[in-house]
């Protein structure tokens, strides 16, 4: 079995968390390394939740610090949905290893280089590392296998705004950044993929609990704040784990329904700051061309629209029951 190139781009909390082990946990996957950006959570809360998850899976993959703040906004934080540690407040311990002291962009651009064409990158949180390594070196960007970017929401309610989801609204400017790259195989997962029928129910979670394994537990366990914002903030029937759902994109294409290619930009201003719009028509391809903004679009994203909920779920246990 051919062993597939990942790298990963993470605002840890408790559903990046499950993505990171996931990840590490897959078969044919080899996790090159784990980049560290603000969002959910600052940078040193995130690099241990990281550090924590890796040595859950009894890896030593390296964590990197990268961007503490965004390109021009704020930073703003999520402690109010995962809790104060980013992990339900469940106060695991200290990790024992240390974030590389290395500059994840030379790291991941000597990875590239000595892998073209090889690597997925997945992201997880806001896109300011990647789009400080876009600015740093397109081309490199440009020799990346895939992007699958957890974010956005296509045509859809936001999570944070009625507008945008979170981590595109954490740093639109990056986001832009990233979907005008030119990079011909970007992907974007909206929030809303892990809605409804994709929601962990009461019994699909004491399913995981019948694993009785650690990591099975800690995926649950680490997200019942999680839960708790799912249910009473957002009025879904259970908890919602984005971050999984885009990672179980990347690990098993046959989680996606349906997918097709579209224009997809950006709102950096206003009310509706962060929101990805999403040309689902192509009606800046075609004539009569009477908006500035949109006339003679290009189809930058892979737009995934639907996925095999039951499919998504069994790509989560298989990495739980180990």
């Amino acid at each position: 079995m051919t062993t597939r190139k990942f790298f990963i781009d993470t605002d840890t909390a408790s559903d990046d968390a499950v993505a990171i082990l996931m990840a590490l946990e897959w078969e044919n996957v080899d996790v090159l390394g784990i980049s560290i950006v603000s969002g959910n959570m600052p940078v040193e809360q995130g690099s241990k939740n990281a550090r924590y998850t890796v040595e859950l899976c009894n890896k030593t993959t390296p964590v990197y610090i990268g961007a503490d703040k965004p390109l021009v906004k704020k930073r703003e934080h999520a402690d109010w949905f995962h809790g104060p540690d980013g992990m339900g407040g469940m106060n695991y311990p200290d990790p024992i290893s240390e974030e590389s002291g290395e500059n994840f962009i030379e790291v991941l651009e000597n990875h590239i280089s000595s892998n073209p064409n090889e690597i997925t990158l997945v992201t997880l949180g806001p896109l300011t590392n990647i789009a400080n390594f876009i600015k740093h070196n397109l081309q490199s960007f440009l020799e990346l296998k895939e992007v699958i970017i957890m974010g956005g929401a296509a045509n859809t309610v936001g999570n944070v705004t009625p507008a945008a989801e979170y981590n595109i609204w954490c740093d639109p400017e990056a986001a832009k950044i990233v979907f005008d790259s030119g990079h011909n195989n970007i992907t974007i997962v909206g929030w809303e993929l892990c809605r409804g029928g994709a929601n962990l129910t009461e019994d699909e979670m004491d399913f995981i609990y019948s694993f009785k394994s650690e990591k099975g537990d800690f995926a649950i366990d680490c997200n019942k704040h999680a839960l708790d914002s799912s249910k009473n903030w957002l009025g879904d029937p259970g908890l919602g784990l984005p971050d999984p759902v885009a990672m179980a994109v990347a690990l098993n294409e046959n989680v996606v329904k349906k997918v097709s290619r579209h224009y997809v930009d950006v709102v950096l201003d206003g009310p509706a700051r962060g929101m990805t719009i999403v040309d689902q028509l192509h009606v800046g391809e075609n004539e009569p061309h009477i908006d500035e903004w949109w006339s003679r679009t290009e189809r930058n994203i892979n737009v995934c629209w639907e996925i095999d909920n039951s499919l998504w779920k069994e790509t989560l246990y298989k990495t739980l029951r180990v």
